[in-house]
């Protein structure tokens, strides 16, 4: 059996008391010579107390091994709800992380890398998840929390960039929502009035293209890896106006010049223009448009402003402004695009390097 604090010090008091009474009755008989029956009675008298000792030590070490049962019991249950209680944070958090991955998709614009982050903390936790102990479940929850925030404010900030967007638009949508009856380039009815600034354009509607997937690069067949869509703009549709890289990044310039000089952005209508986009066009608007495979918007080195006389017309500040500086960017007016060229058009512009 195990000695337990204090048991030795326990035996030895109970051994003297033991012998304070076998010398109490040695006083007793005075000095008379104790008899083999005195001696046997002492000793009997002297086990039956070690006895007693005995059997309260043995109470004492029961009570000691039902205390260590029970703090290892306690301590098991304390750890197992710990362990419950951090998995099921974990889960938790799982759950929220691929319900805002799912509800996130398209949602955050060029950049998907807060969206990537998050995919790949969902992917750890779940790979952990089962295995994990209380401090690693709790630190995974905080990442997947933390990487979870990061794609709210991704949407956020592309949600407020889109809003931008379309608030710089709203003058030269609601214009484009006017149709004239008059044929492309038709100087504006005289008379002023609201339809002086009316749009001079009164065919079908028509938008810019994406890029070709699979193209060749030939004309109106430019694959994504020839064009750059620019970053202030979008069409009506949503839909990027991609452009050639250099010429994107040269109007990327311009547009900030143009912007510090008129107090806004440039305004576009349409940039490249794919093939089947070019025949449509010319089918519906004849000679006026280029014959399909020929037309500068399907190079991606063409943008058409709004046809809005008042806003980039003949005389208007902004057309002023870009063919007077224009060319130092690499975009210029074409000379059969003037007045009194071949086919005036006041919204079109090319990009020449």
């Amino acid at each position: 059996m195990t000695t337990v604090p204090g048991e030795v010090l326990i035996r030895r008091v109970a051994v003297a008391a033991v012998t304070a009474v076998s010398l109490a009755l040695g006083v007793g008989v005075g000095v008379q010579t104790w008899t083999s029956a005195d001696r046997r009675a002492a000793q009997a008298e002297r086990e039956a107390a070690l006895g007693r000792v005995d059997d309260a030590l043995a109470v004492v070490h029961a009570d000691v091994a039902a205390r260590v049962v029970e703090g290892a019991t306690s301590d098991a249950v304390g750890s197992s709800a710990l362990l419950t209680d951090a998995r099921s944070a974990l889960e938790a958090a799982l759950a929220r992380g691929q319900q805002t991955l799912e509800a996130s998709a398209e949602r955050v614009g060029d950049d998907d890398a807060p969206r990537a982050a998050l995919t790949a903390h969902l992917e750890a936790g779940r790979a952990a998840a089962p295995t994990a102990s209380p401090l690693a479940a709790r630190r995974l929850a905080a990442e997947l929390a933390a990487a979870e925030q990061a794609v709210h404010v991704a949407v956020a900030a592309e949600q407020a960039r889109v809003a931008e967007r379309e608030a710089a638009r709203v003058a030269a949508e609601a214009a484009r929502a006017v149709r004239a009856t008059s044929r492309p380039g038709t100087p504006p009815a005289p008379g002023g009035g609201a339809d002086r600034c009316a749009t001079t354009y009164g065919g079908p509607a028509f938008y810019t293209s994406v890029p070709t997937e699979g193209g060749d690069g030939s004309n109106g067949r430019l694959p994504p890896s020839a064009l750059t869509a620019v970053s202030w703009t979008r069409d009506s549709r949503g839909t990027p106006f991609y452009l050639r890289a250099d010429a994107a990044a040269a109007l990327e310039r311009l547009n900030r010049a143009f912007r510090a000089a008129l107090g806004h952005d440039l305004a576009l209508d349409l940039t490249y223009r794919d093939l089947d986009t070019q025949v449509a066009m010319r089918a519906a608007l004849g000679s006026v448009a280029a014959v399909p495979g020929t037309s500068s918007h399907g190079t991606g080195l063409a943008l058409d402003v709004p046809e809005l006389p008042c806003e980039y017309g003949w005389d208007s500040p902004a057309r002023a402004w870009l063919v007077a500086n224009g060319p130092a960017y690499g975009w210029v007016s074409p000379t059969w695009a003037r007045q009194g060229g071949s086919n005036p058009e006041y919204w079109h512009y090319e990009y020449r390097g």
